[in-house]
């Protein structure tokens, strides 16, 4: 089947939707599809199966910083590749943003699979934005032949403003392998580690795990914090005194290689973000490593990561919470070894060979739509 892959955020920023877009087409190329990928960009991808089809341009939103693209020139080098590739299936990721997916969504002559990635809760000022603005995303709704959520919480999001159209619950997928079966990093001083992954934002609860660290520095002066990631929230480390502050590692941006090998370093790992994920794929690796997580309860968390079985949930925004549980899992190793352990077995379910074959079963039931096989509405 010939497949084209919609990106609407920049391909050169490192992303979530990104990577999903990546490691999908990967499989489904292992699957025997033909695949080709569009995205805006800042430059030339320098991969076959990827064609920039115009220049991103920046927006602070959702407490991040979007790369997205929608403007005439990209308008006509999306309806020149369609054209020329003649897909049979058009699989476009977050169609609802003004980019390049919503622009494919409007020139597609072929059927429309659809992933919405994101959760906008209703308090929110971002999501009272979206809720707003609504009406007059609709008839690109109504364009999609089928509708995929990443998540319970995905799938509320966009059914909450769209209409209880039918969605389906498809999660990320994510290559386990690597952090199943890493060593550890060399370069590392020794002493317990507790690892965080991810963009140094306010969304991301960054400041929230420096306070964290400094109430457990403390009391455990072998505790090293281990940082992957940049952003513009890496200023929160002049709150720690020094002495504290030599203990935290900042690991900046880390290759896919290379990230395996820090998680095998940890001991712990610490989700802190404060409520806007619609799903954990650092979780995810994290479990595939056999870590034990330690995770803010919000709405994408609490799907991947069941409380007391995978990881520990804690209130969101509050250090005291996180520090806790933290603290525990690291004074008791029984305990440590069962989240581990569970989690591990949790991680198999979010595969990228068992996530592909479901997504590669929608884009026959929707070429070949039965009764049988009509997606269900997300609760």
């Amino acid at each position: 089947m010939r497949i084209i892959q919609i990106c609407p955020y920049s391909w050169d920023a490192p992303g979530g939707v990104q990577m999903h877009v990546r490691q999908l087409s990967d499989h489904l190329a292992r699957r025997g599809h033909e695949v080709l990928i569009l995205a805006p960009g800042d430059g030339h991808s320098g991969e076959q199966d990827v064609r920039i089809v115009g220049r991103p341009v920046r927006v602070r939103f959702n407490g991040s910083v979007v790369p997205l693209c929608f403007s005439p020139a990209s308008a006509a080098a999306v309806r020149d590749a369609l054209d020329q590739f003649e897909p049979e299936i058009v699989h476009l990721h977050e169609p609802l943003a003004p980019s390049t997916s919503m622009l494919a969504a409007l020139y597609a002559k072929a059927p429309l699979v659809a992933t919405f990635h994101a959760y906008f809760g209703k308090q929110m000022l971002q999501g009272q934005m979206y809720s707003a603005i609504a009406p007059l995303l609709r008839p690109i709704w109504r364009r999609i032949d089928f509708r995929i959520a990443v998540s319970e919480a995905a799938a509320a999001s966009v059914t909450s403003r769209m209409g209880r159209d039918a969605i389906r619950v498809v999660p990320n997928g994510a290559e386990l392998e690597p952090f199943r079966r890493a060593l550890p990093a060399g370069e590392l001083p020794p002493g317990r580690k507790m690892l965080f992954v991810g963009r140094l934002e306010p969304r991301k609860g960054f400041h929230i795990a420096v306070r964290a660290f400094a109430r457990l520095a403390e009391e455990m002066p072998d505790l090293l914090f281990l940082v992957v990631g940049e952003g513009r929230e890496r200023r929160v480390l002049r709150e720690l005194e020094p002495a504290v502050r030599e203990r935290v590692m900042m690991l900046g941006h880390v290759s896919r290689e290379a990230l395996p090998t820090y998680h095998a370093a940890s001991h712990v790992f610490i989700g802190s973000a404060i409520g806007s994920e619609s799903f954990g794929i650092v979780l995810v690796e994290a479990m595939a490593a056999g870590l034990p997580v330690v995770v803010s309860d919000i709405a994408g968390y609490r799907e991947v990561v069941r409380p007391d079985v995978e990881g520990l949930l804690v209130p969101p925004s509050d250090p005291d919470a996180l520090a806790a549980g933290v603290r525990r899992v690291l004074g008791d190793e029984a305990l440590a070894f069962r989240l581990a352990e569970a989690g591990r077995q949790r991680a198999l379910l979010y595969s990228w060979d068992t996530i592909a074959a479901r997504i590669d079963d929608i884009y026959y039931e929707t070429v070949n739509p039965t009764p049988q096989g009509l997606a269900v509405v997300a609760s």
